[in-house]
């Protein structure tokens, strides 16, 4: 049996002040409110990559979580993900002051028409020389989906019918539009590119038509690395079809079990190759010297965060003002097209009866926080790697420290155990993950190359 694979890890930020641990910007090490900076960009991933990171990787929104107490006075306030800046602006600036750190950018399928969205995408996967990853979600707030003309957030399972013509889209572009070769840039004969190896796509959908051809040559990966979140039945099912990398929140090892095996189970419905996937669960972690300063630093911690932020923020995502709701009212009777994968959570945290507001408070503060000395660290996670989890998103208290105590302290007892890579593999963002250059031919977008090589001229 082959040795098992050393754990990925990824930064896990967001260009905001204030992302997952509300409050803890009011530490005096914090340096989150300098997140208008690009300096502070620029060293946090010279500082991930010299820890050898995987990625750094940018949650976003485009829009204001639900009301809270009737009103968003709260996300003002507390800068609950307000003010927030676009992370794909600082992609191209992070590459040119790294070479290996992987680059991982959240955009909605909401917020960019497909064909200008794979042309930015394989722009930054040039200037990084095969470097980007994308990760793939739907939008879940109302003011999100106001903010570009629609009445309220789509249904559930509609979001996901919409991702899945999106992505059909920029796979054709990326896939299928351009041949192997194409580009030729012959100064002798005066020719750019063969003709007959660049194409149009003529999607016609639902939601799109796009004529094409892509305006960008292939770049190092063509398809950037596929992360998703989805941890929903039909979030699961989207996965199982498109990522290369599932973001998921269990509560414990075991819960991530199930929803790795179920979901690799999807992907062999699916024609994929089940370990095709990697999963990286979100982690905080709490280092000391001794168990007990640990404790004691989990306990200052406490002192800055804010429950009734963190209750906000998931209300937000659930598609409900909570900030009414007693604190003892059961999640079930709650009704919800926001996200389902909260709900879920907190039914695995919560397994012997019914969970309540409340918990939801209570759990979501300290979730997925793992207190203890690097040895007992490295320890739990160990036992996340044995469940099948391939990478940890590395939840900030604080920035640069959170990353930096991450990387003095606990990166070498992994790296002694074979929990974490000693260096980089060479070769793009894809082949450190997976160990390919290019996307497996089971990937739904690699049935777009060669796709379009006859020129076939489709009527307006």
């Amino acid at each position: 049996m082959s040795e098992p694979k050393p754990l990925r890890f990824a930064a896990f930020v967001m260009n905001t002040t204030s992302h997952i641990l509300h409050g803890a910007w009011r530490a005096p090490d914090a340096r989150q409110t300098d997140f208008n900076s690009l300096q502070h960009w620029i060293d946090l991933a010279k500082t991930l990559e010299e820890a050898r990171f995987d990625f750094i990787f940018f949650a976003d929104v485009v829009g204001l979580y639900d009301d809270y107490q009737g009103d968003w006075k709260k996300f003002v306030d507390t800068g609950l993900q307000i003010p927030s800046n676009d992370p794909l602006v600082l992609a191209s600036a992070l590459a040119s002051h790294t070479e290996n750190l992987g680059i991982a950018i959240t955009s909605s399928i909401l917020q960019e028409h497909p064909f200008d969205f794979a042309r930015k995408i394989s722009t930054l996967d040039h200037a990084s020389n095969g470097r980007i990853a994308w990760n793939i979600v739907t939008s879940l707030s109302q003011n999100a989906w106001r903010n570009f003309g629609y009445d309220g957030i789509t249904a559930h399972d509609d979001r996901y019918a919409w991702a899945e013509e999106y992505v059909d889209v920029v796979y054709k572009l990326w896939e299928g539009s351009w041949d192997d070769g194409a580009l030729i840039q012959d100064k002798v004969r005066g020719i750019h590119a063969d003709f007959d190896k660049v194409h149009k796509i003529h999607h016609v959908g639902d939601r799109y038509r796009v004529e094409g051809p892509h305006l960008v040559a292939p770049s190092p990966q063509r398809t950037p690395v596929l992360f998703q979140a989805g941890s929903s039945p039909t979030g699961r099912r989207f996965a199982a079809r498109n990522a290369e990398a599932q973001f998921i929140v269990s509560p414990t090892p075991q819960a991530a079990k199930g929803l790795v095996d179920d979901t690799r189970r999807l992907a062999a419905a699916a024609g994929r190759d089940p370990q095709d996937i990697q999963f990286f669960q979100g982690l905080s972690f709490v280092i000391g010297s001794t168990e007990e300063e640990a404790r004691r630093k989990a306990a200052e911690l406490d002192e800055y965060i804010d429950p009734s932020t963190i209750i906000a923020h998931s209300a937000g995502g659930l598609g409900f003002d909570l900030g009414f709701y007693d604190l003892d009212t059961p999640i079930g009777e709650i009704k919800t097209e926001g996200t389902q994968s909260t709900l879920l959570w907190l039914r695995e945290a919560v397994p012997d009866r019914e969970p309540t507001v409340r918990d939801l408070a209570e759990l979501r503060s300290r979730s997925g926080r793992v207190v203890g000395t690097p040895e007992q660290i490295a320890d739990r996670l160990a036992e996340w790697r044995d469940a099948g989890v391939g990478g940890v998103n590395v939840i900030n208290a604080t920035i640069p420290n959170s990353y930096i105590e991450f990387a003095e302290h606990v990166l070498p007892v992994l790296r002694e155990r074979g929990l974490a890579q000693r260096e980089y593999a060479p070769g793009t963002s894809r082949r450190k993950l997976t160990g390919r250059d290019t996307l497996p031919d089971t990937h739904p977008a690699a049935a777009y190359r060669g796709a379009f090589a006859e020129k076939v001229e489709v009527p307006a």
